[in-house]
């Protein structure tokens, strides 16, 4: 059992942490990424630490190893997007004012003009928001690699300090939500990144085969689209096939939902998830979606790690106490049952 001095100062660190989170809620998304960055790059870390670096510059070797996996490809994002602005303007401003559809007798007129407006409109006050969050976005970078590296220099005294804290008695149940945190991270940056490389790999050649526009671009887009659950890169799919539907190109766009909607949206989860899921928390995808979008919501872009999170650790702590009923009922047994 901790002593009551170690108590104390566990509440007092609860409550610097409480107040820490209030004050300094500006960058507490990016020191809750960085956060759990470092706890994901913890085994990478002592891999670096093994080729003979000291300390201090595995630690900085591996943060700026992290920090550059993050800048390369956001700034490739916006540098794409950069180029391809005016294309997108030019084709949204192209698009008929509105698209009848027909099944049989029956037909519906879509007002696409009407969406079109809503469109370019989000899209210039996202662009100036860009804009000027650049110098912003800069400074968190640099906060981001900051925080992974203090962590990683100083993550084996931060684990005996919060065990520390933890009766004996429940370090198993310490052991058990970092594994299954740990599970977790794993499956929200390693696999979903490796799915979205791949997504861009094999999207690239079936758009440029399709002939579709942009094909760059729009493979990219499948592959950042991966890390949203469930719809992922069928937005894409979905979203090209509209677009010749409505220019009267029906065939092009049947050809689009069958070929990119099998090899896009579907192949890549089957090529690459299985190979990966070992390592990966067994969530299902429902509570995972849940996570997801709850936490987006609720919190913003930090609810996309810390809602999936969240979730997991619920799973696995109702596991547990799941675990200790049944134990706790086999224990009552009398002791002639079988």
């Amino acid at each position: 059992m901790p002593s009551s001095r170690t108590t104390t100062l566990a509440a007092v660190l609860a409550v610097l942490l409480v107040a820490a989170a209030l004050l300094l809620g500006a960058v507490f998304g990016t020191v809750f990424f960085a956060v759990t960055a470092a706890y994901l790059l913890v085994p990478i870390h002592r891999r670096v630490q093994r080729l003979g670096l000291p300390p201090w510059w595995s630690s900085a070797t591996t943060a700026a190893l992290a920090s550059l996996a993050v800048s390369v490809p956001i700034a490739t994002g916006l540098y794409v997007l950069t180029e391809r602005a005016d294309d997108l303007l030019d084709a949204l401003e192209a698009l008929p004012e509105s698209l009848t559809l027909a099944v049989y007798e029956y037909s519906y007129t879509v007002e696409v003009g009407t969406v079109t407006d809503v469109v370019l409109s989000y899209l210039a006050d996202a662009a100036v928001d860009a804009a000027v969050a650049l110098p912003e976005l800069a400074l968190k970078f640099t906060l981001f690699g900051m925080v992974v590296f203090g962590l990683l220099l100083a993550h084996e005294d931060a684990e005996r300090a919060l065990l520390a804290t933890i009766p004996g008695a429940y370090h198993d149940v310490a052991r058990s939500l970092s594994q299954r945190a740990s599970a977790t991270l794993y499956a929200i940056y390693v696999l979903q990144a490796v799915t979205a490389l791949a997504t861009t790999a094999i999207a690239l050649p079936v758009f440029l085969v399709l002939d579709v526009p942009y094909p760059v671009t729009l493979a990219a887009l499948s592959g950042l689209l991966q890390f949203i659950p469930i719809v992922g890169p069928s937005l894409v799919v979905g979203a090209v096939a509209l677009y010749w539907a409505s220019i009267g190109n029906v065939a092009g766009a049947v050809l689009v939902v069958v070929v990119a909607g099998v090899l896009v949206a579907w192949l890549p989860d089957v090529l690459v998830r299985p190979r990966l899921s070992r390592r990966t928390a067994d969530l299902p995808g429902s509570l995972y979606f849940v996570g997801f979008t709850g936490g987006l919501l609720t919190v913003g872009p930090i609810g996309i790690i810390a809602g999936p999170l969240i979730v997991a650790l619920v799973v696995e702590a109702a596991g547990l106490l799941a675990d200790e009923h049944r134990g706790t009922q086999v224990s009552l047994l009398p002791d002639e049952w079988p």
